[in-house]
């Protein structure tokens, strides 16, 4: 039987549409920082030989080089202000959240509500521009280990430094913003259209690749079905759930007696979204960013770290594996779905699950189907990323038609429609109670006071 959320969903129209003027000021919100952010992303960093990075670039993208770009929106191809990307903030949020988890402090600084959360907030930036000096300045001795600099020196590692760091902060501000005033996820959202962004110049590449013979017609055919194959499978893993039954018991408000009610706790197979493979991915990319300018210059650590650690060897994809399993249950029961806070609101709701005590036994039963069903979701997104690696890596594949981008960009769609519907649905629920409220002006105006006798 369809809800009533549902079926005001589907009549949700363009005439709707024009008449949430919220919702339509946050979509052009979103999309004006993101134009900019785009903008962004031509403007070069100053010092940088255009013509040898551009040379450069052309040998490293069939390479590592094109991993480390799709990240960043082509940014660092060109050597743009924002060539570091949000990669430095993500990471800080993944030291941070571990920390949280470790140390007592933080933890109880998270459980101080909105004051402690912003606490956190400001730590995570703090580590942002620690991480991001320490890459901006190991990215500025590469490029001038790599020839790719017209005056190499203290003053162009300056400048450099103080460009990228400046850049990646003011990323992390527009992804706070349009997390707050906007429509999505701003950092998912930065992500995604960097992808996309990339998309077509890939496909128009491959399809040269195809016509001149370097790719059999029967790859380009497979990869085109491997993609639409992938696209398919998340969909349908991003909206499977687990139904736990919940039961409400009678309740007497007054002299009325209401019969109790029954309601499901929804409960995704992959509650983590796209943030595990984002985190496995920012993890691998540190080495190969510094490497890939470099060149022939990189020190024994470093190649070493590179022939293990490099995209399509064996402990690379290990490692990548182990890392989005590990994410997605420390994300889960982190962030996304905390069985003690769940067990905690359904008790103060006088919910219960049939046959399970409300308090500690709901959480350790909520932990218990979690757990279970973690197994397939982690498996889901570690098979989504991993295998269009290995078929990349045989077939010579562009990366952006690779599991993870292909996951990013899926997700990130779906939970952004998502959103605007919910938006959409607010607005008509606000309709209805204005116009309710209004009848019954319109009654009681109509109707005449008693005449005294």
């Amino acid at each position: 039987m369809v809800s009533a959320a549902e079926q005001m969903a589907s009549n949700s129209s363009w005439s709707a549409f024009g008449k949430a003027t919220d919702l339509r000021n946050r979509i052009l919100f979103t999309l004006g920082l993101l134009i900019v952010y785009r903008l962004g992303t031509f403007i070069p960093v100053p010092g940088i030989d255009g013509i040898a990075l551009r040379e450069f670039m052309e040998q490293a993208g069939q390479g590592i080089g094109g991993m480390v770009s799709m990240f960043t929106g082509g940014a660092l191809g060109r050597m743009g202000i924002f060539a570091l990307g949000i990669m430095p903030y993500i990471s800080a949020s993944i030291i941070v959240q571990l920390l949280t988890a470790m140390v007592p402090q933080l933890e109880q600084l998270k459980k101080e509500g909105e004051a402690g959360r912003k606490k956190i907030n400001q730590y995570t930036r703090y580590g942002t521009v620690a991480l991001a000096t320490v890459q901006a300045y190991g990215l500025a001795v590469s490029l001038e280990a790599g020839d790719l600099v017209t005056d190499p020196g203290l003053y162009f590692r300056v400048s450099c430094l103080i460009t990228l760091v400046g850049g990646t902060m003011f990323l992390m501000w527009l992804g706070e913003q349009i997390t707050a005033r906007g429509i999505g996820n701003g950092i998912s959202l930065i992500i995604f259209v960097g992808i996309i962004a990339e998309v077509p110049a890939a496909m128009a590449q491959f399809f040269a690749s195809g016509r001149s013979g370097a790719i059999s017609p029967a790859v380009i055919i497979g990869v085109l079905v491997m993609v639409i194959a992938t696209i398919t499978f998340v969909v349908f893993m991003e909206r499977a759930l687990r139904k736990i039954h919940i039961q409400y018991p009678r309740r007497q408000v007054g002299m009325k007696v209401y019969d109790g009610g029954s309601s499901h706790l929804p409960v995704k197979v992959n509650p983590a979204g796209v943030i595990p493979a984002i985190f496995a991915s920012s993890l691998l990319l540190l080495p190969i960013t510094v490497s890939t300018f470099s060149g022939n210059s990189s020190g024994p650590v470093m190649s070493t770290l590179l022939a293990y650690f490099g995209p399509g060897q064996p402990l690379y994809l290990a490692f990548f594996v182990v890392m989005i399993v590990f994410f997605a249950y420390f994300y889960t029961f982190n962030v996304s779905f905390k069985p003690d806070d769940v067990a905690e609101n359904l008790k103060n709701q006088n919910g219960f699950i049939p046959g399970i005590r409300p308090g500690k036994k709901t959480s350790e039963y909520l932990e218990y189907v979690v757990n279970r069903v973690l197994v397939l979701g982690s498996a889901y997104l570690a098979a989504v990323c991993l295998l269009p690696e290995i078929l990349r890596g045989q077939f010579a594949i562009p990366f952006y038609f690779g599991g993870t981008s292909v996951l990013i960009v899926v997700s990130v769609t779906m939970d952004t429609i998502q959103q605007v519907q919910s938006h959409l649905l607010a607005h008509q629920y606000e309709g209805l109670i204005e116009k309710s409220q209004l009848r019954g002006k319109s009654k009681r105006k109509g109707k005449r006071s008693p005449a005294r006798r």
